[in-house]
């Protein structure tokens, strides 16, 4: 039982990471000014790379007794897990699949996500599980630098041009709706940080909002009028926008067409 609870937690934390990964290699080749294309280029890297060890440690999970070889199924593997389920299998939050829109909408949706993941893989280090706890405190030292990289973005672009400051307004009110989720903890997610396994996101709400209205005050982006507001949910239970159909269309498209196929 403690296996099937990791394995649905770690999963979660996985999809988290490979789709936002995802969502940010599009911009590859296609950002504003060099520097920054292959800083956004670097950062899908950190999270392809966070994805990769979440997905190893959730396929020796399952592949743990009980296991689908033992029935004479495909075993699991980081492959398997990334390139073979269906959307309704995915579990990352609504928020990470969400289009990249202008590079205000990309650099807002990575400073909620990213300051969310800060806070949840602080906690996560001390993870009684020894390999989650290794991942998270590895993981953190890149997601430090995202923090500070997309922080500094909202603050240029908010205290910017009169356009640009209105470029990350109309980012917000695309965005806002999806940041509740982050702290609406799924049944797994409850299960895990019951099992003193995993973190209770819904203690990170109230330091992530501090952290947000720091930057934006910075920024000159008001701070106030969002509290109450209806928020989407949804993605850690696999029900997705249709947005995550055209990711994995194209995420999985090589594996797909040639079942099998390794680099």
């Amino acid at each position: 039982m403690t296996n099937e609870i990791t394995y649905n937690y770690t999963l979660h934390l996985a999809d988290n990471a490979l789709i936002l990964a995802q969502r940010n290699s599009e911009w590859c080749g296609h950002g504003p000014v060099l520097e920054q294309d292959i800083a956004i280029t670097n950062i899908s890297l950190d999270l392809i790379g966070q994805a990769r060890s979440l997905y190893q440690y959730a396929a020796e999970l399952i592949n743990g007794s009980g296991s689908p070889a033992s029935e004479g199924k495909q075993a699991a593997s980081e492959d398997t897990l990334a390139y073979l389920r269906d959307s309704r299998e995915y579990k990352n939050c609504l928020l990470a699949e969400q289009p990249n829109g202008d590079w205000a909408q990309t650099i807002l949706r990575q400073f909620f996500f990213s300051t969310y993941q800060f806070l949840l893989y602080q906690r996560l280090q001390q993870s009684p599980d020894a390999t989650l706890a290794a991942i998270a405190e590895k993981s953190l030292k890149e997601v430090t630098y995202h923090v500070r990289w997309s922080s500094e973005w909202v603050i240029r672009l908010g205290d910017g041009t009169e356009e640009s400051h209105d470029r990350l307004l109309n980012a917000l009110d695309e965005l806002w709706m999806f940041t509740g989720e982050l702290f609406m903890p799924a049944g797994y997610e409850l299960e895990a940080a019951k099992a003193g396994i995993g973190v209770d996101v819904s203690t990170l709400k109230t330091e992530w909002e501090q952290r947000v209205n720091e930057i934006f005050a910075e920024a000159t982006i008001p701070t106030s009028g969002r509290e109450g507001g209806w928020m989407q949910s949804g993605g850690k239970e696999g029900v997705h926008t249709e947005q995550l159909g055209f990711i994995l269309a194209e995420l999985q498209s090589m594996q797909r067409a040639y079942p099998g196929s390794e680099w």
